[in-house]
C-alpha cells in the first residue's frame, strides 16, 4: 500500500488571506448553474462535462462529489470571497494519484472573478494541504494546451512540464499539458515568490517615473 492508497479524510475547510475554500454542498448547485455553464469555463475542459449544460446539470454534479468525499476518493471544495457574498465563484477538488491518469487536481472560476491572482491563491491552498497534512510527494496536474491561463498558475507553483498528450476537450481534439508538481519545487517556488513581493523596488518613491 502506498501514502496513495489511503481514503482521504473529511473535506476540510481551508482559508486564504481572501478566500475561504468549503466542502461542496447541495446548497451550491443553484449557484453552480448559474455561473458554470459559460463556454469560456467549459470549452478546456474534459468532455464528461455535458455541453450544452442541463438544467439539472449541477445538482447532479453535487450529487457526484458528495459521493466521492463519502467515499474519501476525492475533496471539493466551493471557492468563495471572505469580503464578498457567501456564495462560490469557482471549484477546486484534488484526489490521489492513480498511477495512470497522470492528473490529481482541477478548477474552475468564474471569468468575473478571474486575472486577480485569486485561483493560484486557491491553487496554492489545496497543494499545501497535499504536501503538508496528506505528506504526498507530488502533484500530477494538467491543462489544456490552449489554456494558458491555467498553465501560468502551474508555472507560479513550480511544476516542471513533463510533456504533451493528445486530449479531447468540451471543444474538441488537442492535446493537454501534463506537468508535476514536487514538494521541494513547489516550496521553493513559494519562498521565492514571497522573497519578490517583499523586496524593495530600485526606483525612488519620491521620483516621477517618465
Amino acid at each position: 500500500m502506498t501514502i496513495f492508497d489511503k481514503p482521504l479524510p473529511p473535506t476540510p475547510v481551508l482559508e486564504t488571506r481572501r478566500l475561504i475554500l468549503r466542502p461542496l454542498a447541495p446548497a451550491d448547485a443553484p449557484v453552480i448553474q448559474r455561473r458554470f455553464p459559460r463556454w469560456e469555463i467549459v470549452r478546456y475542459l474534459n468532455p464528461r462535462v455535458p455541453w450544452p449544460y442541463p438544467d439539472d446539470g449541477a445538482i447532479r454534479f453535487i450529487e457526484i462529489c458528495q459521493g466521492e468525499m463519502a467515499r474519501g476518493e476525492k475533496h471539493h471544495w466551493s471557492i468563495r470571497l471572505k469580503d464578498g457574498p457567501d456564495e462560490l465563484i469557482g471549484s477546486i477538488n484534488l484526489w490521489p494519484d492513480d498511477g495512470q491518469s497522470r492528473d490529481m487536481r482541477g478548477f474552475w472560476l468564474d471569468p468575473e472573478f478571474q486575472r486577480r491572482g485569486l485561483m493560484t491563491e486557491a491553487a496554492d491552498r489545496v497543494t499545501d494541504y497535499a504536501f503538508r497534512e496528506l505528506d504526498w510527494p507530488h502533484l500530477w496536474v494538467s491543462n489544456d494546451e490552449l489554456n494558458r491561463p491555467s498553465a501560468r498558475v502551474k508555472e507560479r507553483q513550480g511544476a516542471r512540464l513533463v510533456g504533451f498528450e493528445p486530449f479531447r476537450s468540451v471543444s474538441g481534439d488537442g492535446r493537454r499539458m501534463v506537468w508535476l508538481i514536487e514538494r521541494g519545487a513547489y516550496f521553493k517556488a513559494r519562498a521565492t515568490a514571497k522573497t519578490s513581493a517583499t523586496r524593495p523596488s530600485d526606483t525612488p518613491t519620491n521620483q516621477a517615473c517618465i
